[in-house]
């Protein structure tokens, strides 16, 4: 199944859903930076809650989400757009981490949970929009769940899950957010609490191939949702090789003049991709030489 996002509402308009099949796309994260098992779920997670939180922006807006509550794994960083378009990495792909009291990885000792998540949103305006709360819990979902609620004032419940194979490769990645509006009837309310008790992990169901679409059926009754529209997700980097020499020639003549007298060449590595680039000494010159023209 190719990874694919949905948004809907619900319940007369009183609900907005959204669920996402990402496992192509964590598994070419997962391929890019190397990642270990824990490294793996932690990123896959916000990455899945990324592109949905990218998916409710509109036009040309995109985001940036970045969290560390102080554990191995370091920082974790997602950027996103309205296209389904995903990138991010963790400043320790190799972190470890052992199980918890579920037999489980133990995801929240991994992350910590002494830090801030931050969203920041580029929505046009000459400042960015910035977003925070205290890391609630270390498990990804439930900090972007509270994310929502105190920062952006909706209540929400936002799930995601990544199941890892035995040689770390992604089996399953996906996730999904229901948002309350204002006036949702409290029977609603209750309708979805008991559905959201009693419904299997992300994980395991999209491990067991449901599709976005059943997802939110199991959660909101197939007679209560109406699809908006259907989004492909995939894991796209902005970098290239012409952004990665403009970035060279924005350090100046001095700096570039060093790099050519001291080791004749340069290597730059892209963080979200871990894509490299390699500059020849003739083609720091080049740039050398059209930074001073």
């Amino acid at each position: 199944m190719k990874d694919y996002l949905v948004k809907a509402i619900a319940h007369n308009k009183q609900v907005r859903a959204y669920a996402a099949i990402t496992t192509e796309t964590i598994e070419e994260a997962r391929r890019r930076h190397d990642m270990l098992a824990v490294a793996s779920v932690v990123l896959g997670r916000s990455m899945t809650a990324g592109v949905i939180l990218g998916a409710m922006l509109k036009g040309e807006e995109k985001l940036t989400v970045k969290m560390n509550g102080g554990g191995p794994i370091g920082t974790i960083l997602v950027d996103a757009n309205t296209k389904g378009e995903v990138r991010g990495y963790v400043s320790n792909p190799h972190a470890y981490a052992g199980l918890n009291q579920e037999g489980s990885l133990d995801i929240k000792s991994a992350v910590g949970t002494n830090g801030i998540l931050s969203v920041t949103k580029d929505i046009g305006l000459n400042q960015p929009v910035i977003g925070q709360v205290s890391i609630a819990s270390g498990e990804i979902s439930e900090d972007f769940t509270s994310y929502l609620l105190h920062s952006e004032q909706i209540a929400s419940s936002v799930g995601a899950g990544v199941l890892v194979n035995p040689d770390f490769t992604i089996q399953a990645a996906g996730g999904f957010v229901i948002q309350l509006m204002p006036n949702t009837e409290e029977k609603t309310i209750r309708l979805i609490e008991e559905r959201l008790q009693t419904m299997p992990s992300i994980s395991s169901m999209i491990g067991q191939g449901v599709t976005p679409e059943q997802i939110l059926i199991q959660l909101l009754g197939e007679e209560n949702i109406t699809i908006l529209e259907t989004i492909p997700v995939q894991f796209q980097c902005e970098c290239s090789r012409d952004r990665i020499s403009n970035a060279i020639s924005s350090l100046g003549s001095e700096e570039i003049r060093d790099m050519i007298d001291t080791d004749g060449q340069a290597e730059a590595t892209c963080h979200f991709c871990n894509e490299s680039y390699h500059y020849t000494k003739e083609d720091l010159e080049t740039l050398l030489r059209v930074g001073i023209s």
